[in-house]
């Protein structure tokens, strides 16, 4: 309609609802219109562009010619353009989006007063790049005040075809990623561009039908997407709300306010996150406590002004018994604050450079009774462990882990290898070990109720101090009466370079004492290793005393599984023995013990084909 050899005039009504029905008629056929340039449509740029006022010039020179004055210029347009599109639209095809592209700075202009329903947010992009952050934040707080649902509908970008790549703009490490995940964790709606996940460099035009450079997908880019930004795209429902976004200013400690760092809250029924992202070279130390003003929302009625606490954000109780745990997903690290310091100092946080942190599953937790949680808090001084229940887990058991430990203290079992090898374990170190295997012992006699299946003290001490000896002399004394083969293959795997071994056979020093003989061998397997991982403490001296060992948890679970079965079969194979069973006893005993699930996991049993 402004172009003057098409002789159509824009402040004619018939032209403009001639546009109108040519829109109509897409929107019937179409879920989503994008208007390109849209803002030379609103009536300020119409007049700037085409009609300005008498004695201005306008912008282009050669339009001065059809100059109106204001007055006229208001009777011929009384009203926005776009507001008659989008109320007609809403009446006529009410399941069409209206996505607008509005730069020079109309964004909010085109959603607040226009009612468009979708609007590209170039101040993200630019201010963002430029670390205009003061201004970007500001932007964030008036729209809030103003009205929050304004900010869900912004289309928030990092590029687009207009623009350069967001690879050229804003780098492939770490602003790249906080920035991105800015985009993807605010209200509105993320737009990812052409080549953006894949670090394509060239400006992909519109009119492109084919890729000029000849580039290939940059895979350590796109693993580190599906690392760090694909799983908070699956969580676009806890991101895309405002009805509970609340934007804090994040203060170091003299009081002022960093205006490089983003920090932001959300909740979607009873999930929360919280977002804190550093769009700056330099470091950033300080807290989060108060939000910035909003716009509330209840029953109808708009409630402006409206303040809260990150605490009250997170609506955590005051006080001193409930702790706040909440998981860092960069980090991969859970930690834990008491509810009541976040009420009165706020959470404190140290980033990097452009260093983005993402809290998530945060709950609160009472800890009445236990007084674990408090301990945890005061242990990890702010510190963050890999996980919280394992955590809590260890100082549950360490009244009993503690004393098992220095029992089978790792220079013990240096010298018991290193004298199995050479010469017998001596008395002296046998009753060294055996006092503070008893005093562990008593330890466990108090820990639980169900600490009562163990063996009276005496019998039980006896057993123990009798598998230290017997595992230093058994092989020499079986020298006179076994073939060398056997000597040979039996001192090969007590001297073998696994762990395994080791691990094993002294697991059976300690353990085999504790089981019950008014109980099954199962169910006294499944307290000591299972309830109280009394085999976790063991193997992690060993695995000091050795110092060979890569992955404890690897080496932990392989030794676990043998002595389980070993602890399970071993008192029922000894009964066989005892008792001179007959050969169908000891058959019927295999039988049992390859139908075992352990074995088969240890075996290797597997079907395939039918076929086991």
């Amino acid at each position: 309609p402004w172009n003057d050899t098409a002789q159509l005039d824009f402040l004619q009504p018939e032209v403009r609802e001639a546009v109108i029905q040519t829109i109509l008629h897409v929107a019937h056929n179409f879920p989503i219109i994008r208007f390109d340039a849209a803002m030379t449509l609103a009536k300020k740029h119409i007049q700037r562009l085409w009609y300005p006022a008498p004695g201005q010039g306008g912008d282009i020179p050669s339009r001065s010619e059809r100059g109106l004055s204001q007055s006229d210029f208001e009777t011929r347009i009384p009203e926005e353009f776009w507001r008659q599109v989008v109320d007609r639209v809403a009446a006529e095809a009410p399941d069409t989006l209206l996505l607008a592209e509005a730069f020079w700075m109309m964004e909010g202009f085109f959603v607040r007063s226009l009612g468009m329903h979708r609007v590209y947010n170039s101040a993200f992009m630019n201010m963002l790049k430029h670390e205009d952050n003061a201004k970007y934040r500001q932007t964030i707080k008036n729209t809030l005040e103003f009205d929050p649902d304004i900010l869900k509908r912004f289309v928030n970008f990092m590029n687009n075809p207009d623009e350069e790549t967001a690879i050229a703009q804003f780098g492939k490490d770490d602003k790249y990623f906080g920035v991105c995940t800015l985009m993807i964790t605010m209200p509105g709606l993320p737009m990812f561009g052409h080549g953006q996940i894949e670090g394509f460099t060239e400006k992909y035009g519109m009119e492109y039908q084919r890729a000029y450079y000849d580039e290939k997908p940059d895979s350590q880019l796109i693993a580190r997407h599906e690392n760090e930004i694909f799983p908070l795209l699956h969580k676009r429902h806890l991101f895309a709300g405002v009805d509970n976004f609340r934007f804090f200013d994040f203060c170091d400690q003299h009081g002022h306010i960093n205006e490089n760092v983003f920090a932001y809250s959300n909740q979607h029924q009873d999930e929360y996150a919280l977002v804190v992202y550093n769009n700056s070279y330099a470091s950033a130390e300080g807290h989060i406590q108060h939000s910035s003003p909003f716009t509330a929302k209840m029953e109808g009625q708009k409630l402006p002004g409206q303040k809260t606490s990150l605490a009250g954000a997170l609506h955590l109780r005051n006080r001193n018994d409930c702790f706040t745990v909440f998981y860092e997903l960069r980090s991969r690290l859970w930690y834990i604050r008491r509810s009541m310091d976040l009420h009165h100092k706020g959470l404190h946080v140290c980033l990097k450079g452009y260093e983005c942190q993402i809290f998530l599953q945060i709950h609160e937790i009472e800890d009445v009774h236990s007084q674990l949680y408090s301990a945890l808090h005061d242990r990890l001084n702010g510190r963050g462990t890999p996980d919280i229940e394992n955590s809590i887990r260890r100082l549950y058991l360490e009244p009993i882990h503690a004393p098992l430990g220095w029992a089978c203290h790792f220079d013990i079992f240096k010298q018991i290898l290193n004298q199995q090898k050479s010469n017998p374990v001596s008395e002296n170190l046998i009753t060294d070990i055996s006092l503070r295997y008893s005093s562990a012992i008593e330890k466990l006699r108090g820990f639980e109720t169900r600490a009562q299946f163990l063996p009276g003290s005496d019998q039980l001490i006896q057993d123990f101090r009798d598998n230290l000896r017997l595992a230093s002399t058994k092989i020499r004394s079986a020298r006179a009466s076994k073939p060398k083969e056997i000597i040979e293959k039996a001192e090969a795997l007590i001297n073998s370079p696994n762990p395994v071994l080791p691990a094993l056979w002294l697991n059976l020093i300690y353990l085999t004492p504790l089981l019950s003989t008014d109980m099954k061998p199962r169910e006294s397997s499944h307290i000591l290793l299972d309830a109280w991982e009394l085999d976790r403490v063991i193997q992690g001296n060993v695995k000091d005393a050795l110092g060979n060992i890569a992955s404890f948890d690897d080496f932990h679970d392989e030794t676990q599984q043998y002595l389980r079965i070993m602890l399970e079969w071993l008192p029922r194979l000894a009964k066989i023995m005892t008792d001179k069973a007959s050969r169908k006893s000891s058959l019927v005993l295999l039988n049992d013990l390859f139908q075992d699930a352990t074995c088969h996991r240890v075996l290797g049993v597997n079907t395939y084909d039918g076929t086991v």
